[in-house]
């Protein structure tokens, strides 16, 4: 199982970029799941520098520009030379920023084009009676999928994130049935493109105030192959307990 986490913009200093590290990689020596964290641009390349450990790296967000003339801006192939191999990419952060699919199609071809894995996140921001919102996430997924190859396909991963789930208390979250279904119809749209048990093979991870006390209980049954953990793996305290739960 994956255990990726998003330290977004609440880590701030070196100290505790470092502290968190080097818990993840103690925790990963232990584990047998895989642990990726995506520390800021600025940190990434100190603490992905000399990495022995299972803990691998994940960038935040990628230009949706090559190298050049472009000030400010941070290439798939500045990631990959960090020592990324994982990037996000369509965040409902940043989507909600002003990324369009099609702006988050161009990411994630030069993603992978420099050989990283992209983690696509998906998800709708509301749930209504007529299902709509089964027709925005179809679409979030298939106008990412039909320009790439099936080999591309398969190195994609999927991050489900309802986007009303997130900030939430466990207990007002995503329940394990609603998580199953999701996870289900996530592979059904992914059938057009792939045929198959490959669907099986792009792995489809949650993200959506997952805590310790919750984690566990989304994990079982509902068919997701890891989580996308935000605010709560950036406590030592409760990513400690978020991984450990899951070695229960």
């Amino acid at each position: 199982m994956i255990i990726a986490t998003n330290w977004k913009a609440y880590v701030e200093s070196v100290e505790k970029a470092k502290k968190i590290s080097t818990l993840a990689k103690r925790l990963a020596s232990r584990s047998s799941h895989e642990i990726i964290i995506a520390p800021p641009a600025t940190f990434l390349g100190l603490l992905a520098e000399k990495n022995h450990s299972k803990v691998s790296f994940m960038a935040q967000d990628i230009s949706s520009m090559t190298g050049g003339a472009h000030t400010g801006e941070i290439t798939a192939s500045m990631a990959r030379n960090s020592g990324a191999s994982y990037v996000l990419v369509g965040h409902s952060e940043r989507r909600t920023m002003g990324e369009n699919n099609e702006l988050v199609t161009k990411k994630l071809q030069h993603i992978l084009a420099q050989g990283l894995t992209p983690v696509l996140c998906v998800g709708e921001s509301e749930r209504d009676e007529d299902g709509s919102y089964l027709t925005f996430l179809r679409e979030e997924i298939t106008d990412v999928f039909e320009p790439l190859t099936r080999k591309e396909r398969l190195q994609v991963v999927i991050a489900y994130e309802p986007i009303w789930a997130i900030g939430k208390k466990a207990s007002e979250s995503i329940t394990v049935a609603d998580l199953t279904e999701m996870v289900l119809y996530i592979r059904k749209i992914l059938t057009e493109f792939l045929s198959g048990r490959a669907t099986n093979n792009v792995r489809v991870l949650y993200g959506g105030s997952v805590e310790p006390n919750n984690i566990r209980t989304l994990a079982e049954g509902s068919g997701i192959d890891g989580f996308l953990i935000g605010h709560a793996s950036v406590e030592l305290e409760s990513f400690s307990a978020l991984v450990k739960e899951l070695e229960v």
